[in-house]
């Protein structure tokens, strides 16, 4: 999945084909919601400051690997702050929401 925003660089049919190749699919925020990519961009931000920048890939399978290993890592062991230090199956196993 490619989120992102409508910007000129994102709707192009030269990304689409792109994106076509690799089997990606496009996500496209609304027109005029700058807050639909608010929780992508904030989960993008951490998953290349703590996974992508600390690795080199020569391998899409080796990054799809790294990815579902990192998501399980972050969905049952890291301790998010906004969740009381819980994990997010810590944090939904006892009831609570946000």
């Amino acid at each position: 999945m490619f989120h992102t925003d409508r910007g000129g660089e994102f709707t192009g049919e030269r990304i689409e084909r792109m994106l076509d190749v690799f089997g990606i699919t496009r996500s496209l925020s609304r027109p005029g919601n700058p807050y639909d990519n608010a929780v992508v961009e904030s989960t993008n931000r951490l998953v290349k400051k703590e996974l992508i920048h600390r690795n080199v890939y020569t391998s899409v399978d080796r990054l799809r690997s790294d990815v579902n290993r990192y998501v399980w890592w972050y969905n049952r062991q890291r301790l998010h702050s906004t969740l009381g230090y819980l994990s997010p199956v810590e944090f939904t196993q006892q009831g609570k929401t946000l």
